[in-house]
């Protein structure tokens, strides 16, 4: 393989997501890539990623990932408030972008109160629409490739969905898709200024993707236009007026960010799509699309399946196992994941990735999906807000 096919990846951070990255971009095939380098501030958890998936190099400072001519893709794996100013310097250095989710959002602005979600809707909508008129004229200018790290997207249930709707070119009639879980595990996820948001955005964001992608892959079927014509989102925040001691087994605690969202798409077809997130959900992650269309219909069962399904008569048998995402316990009867990292389409879209990189093309989860995803998501929250269905063309 020629020199200008080497992929070498400068990996931004080495929490839960940069370990499933780092270990995505190990299972490439077909191409010459590697994690050249591990950013990550914390020297320890940095020399212990970089151990268990054979990073040869860590630094603490990002500027050393811009400034290495070594590398042509910068992986950032960094908080949703840090995204677009390092996308735009990574960029700006000449190197190819692997962000993680979600794009960007409203994470608080000079003046703003302490709690960001006290923040009108209708000013976080204008400054995230602001912000990503400039990441995607950013993307174009600099003849880089955005690479929005969407698994959904590349779920094989998802894409095998996509596959049936390209061969039997049926309409999609209503899309219904879930991911909801008892709360995330840090507490970061409390407050606004650090997600751009709640369950809806944080976890809404998978589901909305997905369902943008195969209502874009049914109009391209059927040589249709596509497009979201209005926008109707609902949010509740029922867990901060339940008291500590009945919450049970729901791990939210939510400051100034929502539980629980709703938010239902037309399309421009009259077609609908309606998306749920929760952190009040206990029993394991849940991630699910539904697809009914003109000649049948599609259940995307990403997680939970049942591919094994375990019983345990105690906690401690499974306790150094992991099972699945978000469970609370793992006594009694259990759905566990096998090859979670493919079934939720990590592998494949690593593969997706590298590949692009190497041959130059571009991916199925660029900077248009990633882009659409953030703006409805806010044109949700003001929605909800205002108590109205929203028409995109009067934003």
């Amino acid at each position: 393989m020629s020199e200008n096919k080497k992929v070498r990846v400068g990996l931004c951070g080495a929490g839960f997501a940069g370990k499933f990255h780092a270990y995505g971009i190990n299972r490439a095939y077909g191409v010459d890539a590697q994690v050249s380098v591990l950013c990550e501030p914390n020297r320890e958890l940095a020399e212990q990623v970089a151990a268990k998936y054979g990073i040869p190099r860590i630094c603490s400072d990002y500027k050393e990932l811009l400034n290495d001519v070594s590398l042509n893709v910068i992986d950032l794996c960094t908080p949703t408030n840090m995204h677009h100013v390092m996308i735009e310097e990574a960029l700006s250095a000449g190197k190819h972008v692997i962000c993680e989710k979600p794009l960007t959002g409203y994470l608080g602005e000079p003046g703003d109160p302490q709690l960001v979600g006290e923040v009108d809707r209708k000013k976080m909508y204008e400054v995230v629409a602001s912000r990503l008129d400039r990441l995607r004229e950013a993307v174009r200018k600099s003849g880089r490739l955005f690479m929005y790290a969407e698994n959904w997207i590349y779920a094989p249930a998802v894409t095998k969905s996509a596959e049936i709707l390209r061969a039997s070119k049926d309409k999609i009639m209503l899309m219904k898709a879930d991911e909801s879980h008892s709360g995330a595990h840090t507490r970061l996820a409390d407050e606004w200024k650090n997600s751009g948001g709640g369950a809806l955005i944080r976890q809404g964001c998978h589901p909305l993707s997905a369902v943008l992608f195969l209502k874009r892959t049914e109009a391209a079927a059927r040589g249709e236009a596509y497009s979201v014509r209005d926008v109707y989102g609902d949010v509740g925040t029922a867990l901060r007026n339940i008291p500590e001691s009945g919450r049970g087994a729901i791990v939210a605690r939510p400051k100034d960010v929502e539980d629980t969202g709703m938010m239902q798409l037309t399309f421009g077809d009259g077609t609908k799509a309606t998306v749920f997130a929760s952190d009040a959900v206990p029993g394991g992650i849940r991630n699910t699309v539904e697809v009914n269309t003109t000649g049948g219909n599609m259940y995307c069962n990403i997680c939970q399946n049942n591919s094994l399904i375990s019983y345990a008569a105690g906690d401690e048998t499974l306790k150094d196992i992991y099972v699945t995402g978000n469970v609370e316990t793992k006594r009694g009867y259990q759905y566990v994941m096998l090859e979670e990292e493919w079934f939720r389409g990590q592998i494949q879209e690593f593969q997706d990735f590298m590949e692009c990189v190497a041959f130059d093309r571009e991916p199925l989860s660029n900077i248009d999906i990633a882009c659409e995803t953030a703006r409805l998501m806010y044109a949700a929250y003001l929605s909800a807000e205002e108590g109205r269905k929203l028409k995109l063309a009067e934003l």
